[in-house]
């Protein structure tokens, strides 16, 4: 799949934009704070339904304005595929080939990207949270379920925190109905670990041999789930049920006590071992980049294993970040096969005939143009 055209209304600082892609590498030179990672973020927008950069959607609307609106038009393997985001101060409205999605859950899927940006090395070094978001925001993609549950799960865990802060502050003290919430909680927390479990057994299936690769050899990479609530992997759900109950029994006093939910998905957090050490603690900055290179491009094949088609990849300011043995790993490895975006102050250092043969823009105060 390949974004032909990409038309932005008051995003960010483009009060306008209308450009068309060509399925290869393109390039979008410039200086900094002139809006090069703003069409990196509006194409992830259009896929994700949400910013890899903020979380508050307001962000992205241009100054003094009511809404943002991107629109982009994908070519896939057997269709064209018309896609609209309005984002406004009172939510978002998605369209797919001009009808309006009921939930966003249903709309994100239809175009599918891979992102890779500085902040993306923080997935080995970073906190839980980093590699929770990573997690949900991948599988998502590839599964439209998992989304609904995860929003379900987000629903009741918020539910029960308000109860057990309730009960802390002693203004509740019904136990039926704490274990009521308790019940839908572990219900939903079990389709997630499982999603996880299931996710992170194809990614180290794909990351471990590229990662292999990209060490010339020397470093084995194994990729590993760690739940907060003592489950396994290939475990039946009744069974990971019981676990969960037997550790919420446990924990009751405490999480009343603290006023909120102590254990779940929420809490769990993924490890990354090469040669059987700990990579965040033990690794060299250059393993850790290793690793983060490694699942990024084990996300491409296995986007591409389930979908049957390339996602998009973005390359935000990284190229500049890696070494020029890991820069040609990952250039060689997306050498005509997948529609990459490249944004960077200059291709000077660069020396990859892929850069060559890329078509190549320019961005100046919110203004990108073709560079012939």
């Amino acid at each position: 799949m390949y974004i032909e055209q990409l038309v932005l209304t008051d995003y960010r600082n483009y009060e306008s934009l209308s450009v068309e892609f060509e399925n290869k590498v393109n390039v979008i030179l410039g200086e900094n704070a002139q809006g090069k990672t703003n069409v990196m973020e509006s194409i992830y927008v259009l896929a994700m339904a949400k910013s890899h950069r903020t979380s508050n959607d307001k962000d992205l609307i241009r100054w003094d304005r009511d809404y943002a609106k991107i629109e982009g038009r994908v070519q896939k393997q057997y269709s064209s595929l018309p896609l609209q985001l309005v984002i406004s101060k009172k939510g978002k409205k998605a369209k797919c080939n001009h009808i309006e999605q009921q939930k966003l859950s249903q709309y994100v899927g239809n175009l599918n990207v891979v992102m890779f940006a500085p902040e993306d090395l923080n997935l080995v070094k970073g906190s839980p949270q980093v590699r929770r978001r990573f997690l949900d925001m991948e599988i998502g993609q590839v599964s439209p379920i998992y989304l609904h549950d995860m929003s379900q799960y987000q629903k009741i865990l918020q539910q029960r925190n308000h109860f057990l802060k309730m009960m802390q502050i002693k203004k509740q003290t019904d136990q039926t109905m704490l274990e009521i919430l308790t019940e839908q909680f572990i219900e939903m927390a079990v389709k997630i670990v499982s999603k996880r479990f299931e996710f992170l057994h194809l990614l180290e299936k794909w990351a471990g041999p590229i990662h292999k690769g990209i060490s010339r050899g020397l470093e084995t990479l194994k990729i590993e789930y760690k739940p907060s609530v003592d489950v396994l992997e290939g475990q039946d759900l009744s069974k990971m049920k019981a676990c969960f109950e037997e550790k919420f029994n446990r924990v009751r006093v405490r999480e009343i006590e603290r006023g909120t939910t102590l254990f779940g998905p929420h809490r769990d957090d993924l490890l990354f071992f090469v040669n059987g050490r700990d990579v965040q603690t033990f690794g060299s900055q250059g393993q850790q980049r290793t690793t983060a290179l490694s699942v990024k491009l084990a996300e491409i094949e296995l986007i591409h294993s389930e979908i049957g088609e390339y996602p998009i990849l973005l390359l935000d300011d990284v190229l500049s970040e890696l070494d020029d043995y890991r820069q040609s790993h990952l250039l060689n490895t997306i050498q005509g096969r997948i529609q990459t975006f490249v944004t960077t102050t200059s291709v000077g250092g660069i020396h990859h005939q892929t850069l060559k043969e890329a078509s190549t823009y320019k961005v100046e105060s919110g203004v990108l143009k073709k560079v012939t």
